[in-house]
């Protein structure tokens, strides 16, 4: 399996305009926004078969939220699936066939890879906006809940369907990211069960923080995101930062964290720049420093 683990990170480097991102396994977007840069956007582009992640997808997607830890330019990110849908999890043909025949030291490098993906879009500093139509299943429904924010249709269907495969429904964080933002019981009844969680118990739960229609919904997740990318940016990795670390904190070390943290985000020029706009009377612009 060390054909898709890959080594080392080749993309580090190209997040610039005179070095492209040149995505393989989905498609890539970046839209500069603003003077210091803009949104990048993530297409799973595998419609014919409701955009399923293979070893290579996984691993290239892993990889490319590492390296946005070091992108200057790109400040937010939206992903999105290609043909109304946004993904059907692991490809049956290429990852759950595969997986089948293989022994345990092997299942282990997969699975971490697997999770590697959802702590590197935790880690990275960028928000990210999923926008999120019709089918999102499995590692898709994982791929979703780990993003900072998500929008989706009156068709989307949020399925966390591994037990429907004969797995446990703690796959790729599952059992700690999901009680978090839609409740302990709620999530347990969707871990156990595998059902598809409707659009409306999903707006309704607080899983999505908006419902549009399908031609509307990733204008909108890009607007959004574009309006994020011209704000303090350095503020807003901030903020990223605090709510992932505050999960393992008390009440009392997350009171003290963040004081720290504001103070340190009290030494930007975004600060200063904020400040003197109101001062006189006018809407601050940002520099992301």
């Amino acid at each position: 399996m060390k054909h898709y683990i890959g080594a080392g990170n080749p993309m580090r480097a190209q997040f610039d305009a005179s070095a492209p991102y040149q995505a393989r396994h989905f498609a890539w977007q970046f839209e500069r926004s603003n003077e210091r840069g803009g949104v990048g956007t993530i297409t799973l582009n595998r419609p014919e078969r409701k955009n399923p992640l293979t070893f290579d997808s996984y691993a290239e997607l892993r990889d490319l939220f590492l390296a946005l830890r070091s992108s200057t330019d790109v400040q937010v990110v939206v992903i999105t699936g290609a043909g109304g849908n946004f993904c059907s999890g692991g490809d049956v043909h290429e990852i759950i066939g595969p997986l089948t025949g293989m022994r345990m030291p092997e299942l282990l490098e997969f699975t971490r890879m697997t999770g590697a993906l959802v702590k590197a879009m935790r880690d990275c500093p960028q928000p990210v906006i999923g926008a999120i139509d019709g089918i999102c299943a499995g590692a898709g429904a994982m791929m979703a809940l780990a993003c900072d924010l998500r929008y989706g249709t009156a068709q989307t269907k949020t399925a966390f369907l591994f037990t429907r495969v004969g797995l446990a429904g703690a796959d790729m964080g599952a059992c700690a990211l999901l009680p978090r933002v839609i409740g302990q019981g709620r999530a347990s009844e969707l871990l156990y069960t595998g059902r598809a969680m409707t659009a409306t118990e999903g707006l309704a739960w607080g899983f999505f923080n908006a419902l549009h229609e399908s031609a509307e919904l990733l204008p909108k997740a890009q607007a959004l995101a574009a309006e994020l990318a011209a704000g303090p940016t350095f503020a807003h990795a901030m903020t990223k930062t605090m709510l992932q670390q505050e999960w393992a904190m008390t009440i009392e070390q997350a009171i003290e964290a963040e004081a720290q943290a504001q103070a340190i985000c009290m030494q930007t020029q975004d600060f200063k720049r904020a400040y003197e706009a109101f001062a006189a009377k006018l809407k601050p612009v940002f520099g992301g420093d």
